[in-house]
């Protein structure tokens, strides 16, 4: 049963949280993943009101739904994603801003994340947002496929944004992408944009979907099927890398070629 009295319940109403929104978010905290029967038990709220409760927080990015009914299963996303979803709060409010930064440690300290899943879908235009927010938490150098003329047709107003964040925090980033006249235009901002590039010749190499590789995650955006996918994985991910390394090697061969037969 959550505890209503706990600092950490009573500092989730203050950053604006329901009181009922508060009991479901702790209870999956603790949970890990689960289906929405034990979350209600825990939270003690009645079931069809979880069903609500849940909904609003994933709207909110603060919880992943897989599966179907009846086997539906939700899971908590990292208590770093509050900060995300206060952001124009936090802009005016220096004082919800270092509550919030108080908070989130508290929360991480008791995320049940050994039954998390270990790959996530995302669709729709919020989705694809969301599987790109998560390559600005790379410690590394992003390794990625990106096609620039399917990037930026798809969420034109988003990636100039992007880039500038992206850049701001200092996170390199390797890509293979096709020479069409938008890819062409992004390389040329490379050491700007904190990028290197290989361009490849389109009509030889052509792909749609982007993939990134960082750190133990694999992304995927589909523009087609307006699907995101991150998956977790240590071994997949250092296997990804190998590949991209041999890719690397050719993409540049294919640059070479393509400079001397313009």
């Amino acid at each position: 049963m959550i505890n209503i009295e706990s600092p950490i319940y009573k500092g989730l109403l203050n950053l604006g949280f329901s009181q009922k929104e508060a009991g479901v978010y702790l209870a999956l905290l603790e949970l890990g993943k689960r289906t929405v029967t034990p979350i209600a038990r825990m939270a003690n709220i009645n079931r069809t009101t979880v069903y609500d409760i849940l909904d609003s927080l994933a709207a909110k990015g603060l919880v992943s739904i897989s599966g179907k009914e009846p086997l539906q299963e939700y899971v908590a996303e990292s208590p770093d994603k509050i900060t995300k979803m206060l952001e124009e709060q936090l802009k005016k409010d220096q004082t919800i801003l270092q509550q919030a930064q108080n908070l989130v440690p508290q929360l991480k300290s008791m995320h049940n994340v050994s039954d998390r899943s270990r790959v996530r879908f995302y669709e729709g235009r919020a989705g694809m947002e969301e599987v790109y927010e998560d390559t600005l938490t790379s410690h590394e150098t992003i390794l990625a496929y990106a096609n620039v003329k399917e990037m930026h047709a798809a969420m034109p107003d988003y990636f100039p944004k992007y880039y500038q964040r992206r850049t701001k925090k200092g996170i390199h980033i390797k890509a293979i992408i096709p020479s069409n006249k938008a890819g062409m235009e992004r390389v040329g901002k490379d050491i700007e944009e904190t990028r290197e590039s290989a361009l490849v010749p389109e009509d030889k190499v052509y792909f749609s979907p982007e993939i990134n590789i960082y750190d133990n995650k694999i992304m995927i955006a589909s523009w087609k099927e307006k699907l995101g996918i991150i998956i977790e994985s240590k071994e997949i991910a250092d296997a990804m890398k190998t590949i991209y390394g041999l890719a690397w090697v050719e993409a540049k061969k294919l640059e070479t070629e393509m400079g001397k037969n313009p």
